[in-house]
């Protein structure tokens, strides 16, 4: 039944509607506002049913008579904006004609800055501020398939050359320009990666409230800071790019600003072909918390909207479908015409004295300058709420039928000398028909008025963007590595740690520094009490901007839950993503911020890697410097959780990250000496790594740092326990974190039963020894007349001998990699844990992963044997002896 049909008294729904319109006429929309939230709070109150709804009408948000008027030269930046379109399309076209027959195309995408270059335009003419004395500079998440877009804009400021244009993607040889924005490709220019999608999104919510907490703890002025995000509609479909956005309403996040380029089109296809993807996104930031901002029609649609007394086109623009509105803009106006204001006799009529060319030419808003600016405008002015901009585009606005409003928009990448000659004829460009063939850049001679705005408007906004810090002005001496002796010593006769809280001690100590100490940020994910980290919410406090306004259940404690507006913890709450983005935003800060920053992040090691591999890979692409701690790691120590909580293959994720440098520590001397070390290179030197421990929650005595061992220890490998010199057979047994003191428990019965030797060599890490022996290698190769260079391995264990057996509380794979560097004619065998971990005691995993001393004794007696020195019956002796059951499944399929 129409709503209208139910009204018992339309005299009265008249004058209620009147009454409205009377005080949106004399007061503004404003007090009309105001005045019916009041009516829907006191509806509420008396019982009256009343749902929410977070949707507003398909129309623009802010009216014509409250747009601010942009004070830009609209003219010249037009055509600035046309020469950047020219270039970015020359400079993808002719990379993918350019020597064809050596691996086909490059790729490259022309339509999806084509869709949002009037967004651009606005935002580096008035809003973008770059780095300066007054400025800390903004952050701008540009959505990634733009990046040809701004290169054409660095090459007409001079930024960029055109040999780098036409090296496009072709970078090996070093002058060519990366696909998408990439730090460590070009780390002066791009300041954050944002592709993958949805990575981009989740990362600035987590930047902008970084910066309020740099703010909050005095340790920047970030006050007049924004941040940016650019991405596509399709693009949030990805969990990540919606998966925060209510952290950033609730911290109140008024310096962070989405833009969404809603050209209704995915990669495929229509992003909702049956539905209206501008009014889902606006239900979903409006009823988290967002101030929303429609940016749908441009100007040229105003006087129709006038002109709708009765709401008629309102309601058809809200009807159709996205589907639809795709159709529209890939064919004509007769065809707008007869498909969009031919449904409706009263919009029809509208538009009978419009020609097709007329209907053809109104723009969506986000091709109107106009109304972009204002958009922008009203959303860096708006305080107290995040703002997201939902701007109506077409993908691929200027290509024509080649591929404007089409599916394969996204992958054309070719365009016809016909194609190319329509688009220079539509914006304009001054290129000859001769010249056309050869698709030449465009640059206007530096004295044009186009150059001299494009110079006067970068410079009044503080200096050229993107533009990335490569180093921090600031600089500070870590303490010296005997502060740190409360990890470094031996533990008292009859007490035992774990490495977790050997890391916890070190931690402690360093926020005790006068100088590094406020700069550390500890990023926990609601795992402070599993780690014994709850001593640092009292002494340093979480920090929450709104700071404790409650009283904590625990506050007569010592260690109870403390929360403050200068706090210096980050607790993400169980959100392994949001820690990470937390620590890519602490981690990168001398880039963004010029202040170095030393984050903590500590969390479930199967839950990291695993669970954020690719902001992981984000981060080495940003050139993060900080450190990740997997706590509780390996597949045999976490005994209770279970097949999902146990991690046997976190280092070999790590290790495929190349400035990502991982470590297995055993002791807390080790993981004394490798966070120390981590601090002077990441600190002192400002080198672009990041460090990645595994931490243990198993507790044992600590033999204490033997003097002279802390660079081995950094290297990878050091000889902990010596073999008995007197016995003649011998082996090596190398270990890492907690299945070292199985080794070291095999050396006993290798003794003691066989009369065998061994020495034990403790090996933090794998990683770090297998990149030794393969530069090695490779410089070998290279220099083939020069002395060879010796791995780190074969060097320790050249003054061994005997065969080398390993075993870890990881997949076979983290050992094996340096397979190839032991020493020519010594054995090699391998014990892992390969296959699904389970809940057991200790004792009875290692057994089923087979890599307790027992499998470690057998594995080197088998050893021996397969060297002919052994009978191989001892080894037959050796399994009975120690009740090993040899017809079990294999780990790997149990």
């Amino acid at each position: 039944m129409r709503p209208e049909a139910l009204d018992a008294d339309a005299q009265e729904t008249r004058e209620w509607l009147d009454a409205l319109s009377a005080v949106i006429e004399a007061e503004g929309p404003d007090r009309a506002h105001f005045l019916l939230e009041k009516l829907l709070s006191d509806a509420r109150q008396h019982g009256v049913d009343m749902p929410f709804s977070a949707n507003t009408a398909y129309v623009n948000t802010i009216p014509p008579e409250q747009e601010e008027r942009c004070p830009g030269n609209i003219e010249i930046e037009e055509r600035l904006r046309a020469y950047m379109r020219w270039n970015a399309m020359a400079m993808v076209v002719k990379a993918n004609r350019h020597n064809p027959e050596d691996g086909g195309d490059l790729g490259g995408h022309i339509g999806s800055f084509a869709s949002l270059a009037h967004m651009f335009g606005a935002g580096f003419n008035h809003f973008w501020h770059a780095e300066g004395e007054n400025h800390g500079g903004d952050c701008i998440y540009f959505q990634g398939h733009v990046a040809p877009g701004v290169y054409a804009r660095a090459f007409l400021e001079g930024r960029l050359t055109e040999e780098q244009l036409l090296n496009f993607r072709q970078e090996v040889d070093g002058k060519g320009l990366s696909s998408y924005p990439h730090p460590k490709l070009m780390p002066g220019f791009w300041q954050f990666p944002t592709v993958s999608m949805g990575l981009g999104p989740l990362m600035a919510i987590y930047q902008a409230r970084f910066l309020k907490y740099l703010h909050a703890r005095g340790i920047a002025n970030t006050e007049n800071r924004k941040v940016w995000v650019f991405c596509g509609d399709g693009e949030m479909d990805e969990p990540e790019s919606l998966g925060a956005i209510g952290l950033a309403a609730r911290e109140n996040l008024d310096n962070l600003i989405f833009v969404i380029n809603c050209n209704l089109q995915r990669l495929d296809g229509p992003v909702r072909g049956n539905g209206k993807i501008v009014q889902e996104l606006e239900s979903e930031f409006r009823g988290s918390g967002w101030n929303v901002i429609k940016c749908l029609w441009g100007s040229n649609w105003d006087p129709l909207l006038a002109r709708d007394k009765d709401g008629a086109l309102r309601k058809l623009m809200m009807d159709v479908l996205d589907g639809d509105y795709q159709s529209f803009k890939a064919n004509d106006g007769a065809y707008v015409r007869k498909h969009f204001f031919g449904r409706n006799p009263k919009t029809l009529e509208m538009v009978a004295k419009m020609s097709d060319d007329d209907i053809w030419a109104l723009r969506r808003g986000g091709h109107d300058p106009q109304k972009v600016f204002a958009a922008f405008d009203r959303a860096v002015k708006h305080k107290g709420q995040p703002t997201v901009l939902l701007v109506k585009t077409v993908k691929g606005f200027g290509m024509g039928k080649v591929g404007e409003g089409k599916n394969t928009v996204h992958q054309t990448k070719k365009l016809t000398d016909e194609d190319i000659k329509a688009f220079r004829d539509r914006f304009n460009i001054p290129v000859s028909d001769a010249d056309l063939p050869k698709i030449p850049f465009y640059k206007p001679a530096d004295d044009t008025p186009e150059m001299q705005y494009l110079h006067e408007r970068r410079k009044a906004l503080g200096g050229y963007l993107p533009k990335r810090r490569v180093k921090a002005d600031e600089s500070f001496t870590v303490p010296a590595l005997e502060n740190f002796k409360a990890v470094l010593e031996p533990t008292a006769e009859g007490r035992e740690i774990s490495t977790t809280q050997a890391y916890v001690r070190f931690l402690t100590q360093l926020l005790r520094d006068q100088a590094l100490g406020p700069r550390v940020v500890p990023i926990l994910v609601d795992e402070a009490r599993t780690f014994g980290m709850e001593g640092l919410f009292r002494q340093v406090g979480i920090y929450n901007p709104l700071g404790q306004q409650y009283t904590p259940v625990d506050k007569d404690q010592v260690m109870y839950y403390r929360e403050d507006k200068a706090g210096q913890i980050l607790q993400e709450g169980i959100n392994e993503a949001g820690g990470m983005s937390s620590w890519i935003a602490a981690a990168t800060s001398y880039a963004t911020s010029n202040r170095i920053m030393v984050p903590f992040y500590v969390y479930y090691s199967m839950f990291g890697f695993q669970r954020i591999g690719d902001l992981a890979w984000a981060a080495g692409d940003m050139q993060a410097r900080g450190f990740l701690l997997g706590g509780t790691s390996g597949r045999t120590t976490l005994n209770g959780e279970g097949l999902q909580h146990e991690d046997g293959h976190s280092h070999i994720l790590a290790g495929t990250i190349p400035n990502c440098i991982s470590y297995d520590p055993t002791f807390a001397h080790e993981v004394g000496v490798i966070l120390h070390h981590g601090l002077k290179r990441m600190v002192e030197k400002q080198d672009n790594v990041f460090f990645y421990l595994t931490l243990l929650n198993e507790n044992y005595p600590m033999p204490g740092l033997k003097a002279g061992t802390e660079e081995q220890i950094i290297q990878g490998m050091y000889l902990l326990e010596s073999a008995t010199p007197e016995m003649p057979l011998k082996v090596n047994l190398l270990g890492s974190g907690t299945i070292l003191r199985e080794s070291m428990e095999a050396k006993k019965l290798l003794a003691l039963d066989w009369g065998v030797g061994a020495n034990v060599w403790s090996c933090p890490s794998f990683n770090q020894l297998a990149r030794d022996g393969q530069d090695c290698e490779r410089y070998n190769l290279l220099h083939p007349t020069d002395e060879a260079r010796v791995p780190f391995v074969a060097e320790q264990l050249g003054t061994t001998v005997g065969p080398v057996i390993a075993s870890t509380d990881y997949m076979k794979n983290y050992a094996e990699q340096i397979r190839a560097f032991i020493p020519k004619g010594r054995s090699y065998k391998v014990l892992g844990t390969d296959g699904f971990g389970r809940s057991d005691f200790r004792s009875k995993l290692r057994e089923h992963f087979e890599i307790n001393r027992h499998y470690i004794v057998v594995a080197a007696l088998k050893s021996l044997a397969e060297d002919g020195v052994l009978p191989m019956a001892k080894v037959a002796e050796a399994i009975a002896k120690y009740g090993l059951k040899t017809d079990k499944i294999n780990p790997l399929y149990a």
